[in-house]
């Protein structure tokens, strides 16, 4: 069941990446993101990464496919599916199962581009732009893993 909360400025968004954080440090977990350009979606994931202590800076893959920040309490990747075409995408889905697994946190943006071959076990997340400072985060889980991930939110 999808839950939404409003975050009405930055310091809304801190609590929740931090709260975010707080609940896929111990199990990990599969993140889909979803958004219009400039929504926040890597925002939000610069600040998760900042609350699991990420030392790197953490930047947009758009040119690059995938970042890997493994400095933190533990390993985040993020990846960006907007500039590969239908032919990329099916070469990284088997990558990006790997990327499903463990204690590992994996950010993917542009998820609709995935043709719905996503690991089933998952978080998406729809970040809508509501104004310069407000967002709306739509939180939906499948499979027991993103479940109880999002229960620990408290939310």
């Amino acid at each position: 069941m999808p839950f939404s909360v409003l975050c009405n400025n930055i310091e809304d968004t801190e609590k929740l990446s931090e709260k975010f954080a707080k609940a896929v440090c111990d199990n990990g977990a599969f993140v889909c993101l979803f958004g219009d350009v400039g929504a926040g979606k890597t925002a939000f994931t610069k600040l998760v990464c900042k609350y699991l202590k990420v030392k790197e800076k953490v930047t947009s893959p758009s040119f690059v496919i995938i970042n890997e920040y493994k400095s933190g309490i533990i390993p985040v990747y993020h990846f960006d599916l907007y500039r590969l075409e239908k032919e990329g995408i099916s070469t990284i889905i088997n990558e990006l199962d790997e990327y499903s697994e463990g204690r590992i946190l994996t950010f993917v943006e542009w998820a609709e581009f995935s043709q719905n071959n996503l690991p089933f076990d998952r978080i998406e997340i729809q970040i809508n732009y509501i104004d310069e400072t407000k967002r709306e985060f739509i939180f939906t889980s499948f499979g027991d893993k993103s479940n109880n991930t999002l229960k620990r939110l408290g939310l």
